[in-house]
């Protein structure tokens, strides 16, 4: 944990931190079209992995900029 919170300190400092939410953004959006694109060409119905793609991809493209200000304040 602390390995976390050091590198959320080095992101806050160094005045990316609105580049490394961008990129998390970018990287939710394309897990989520990944899953979405699994999901509707393949012939079987919901599957597990389109399943963790999607929701993962939807919380790393809405929730990166909470977390990096949650791990701030226990910093």
């Amino acid at each position: 944990m602390d390995e976390v919170l050091d590198a959320a300190e080095v992101v806050a400092d160094s005045e990316l931190e609105g580049a490394v939410v961008w990129l998390f953004r970018v990287v939710g959006i394309l897990l989520a079209l990944a899953g979405v694109g699994l999901w509707l060409f393949t012939s079987a119905g919901l599957l597990w992995l389109p399943a963790v793609l999607i929701v993962a991809g939807v919380l790393l493209a809405t929730v990166p900029r909470l977390l990096l200000e949650l791990l701030e304040l226990f910093a």
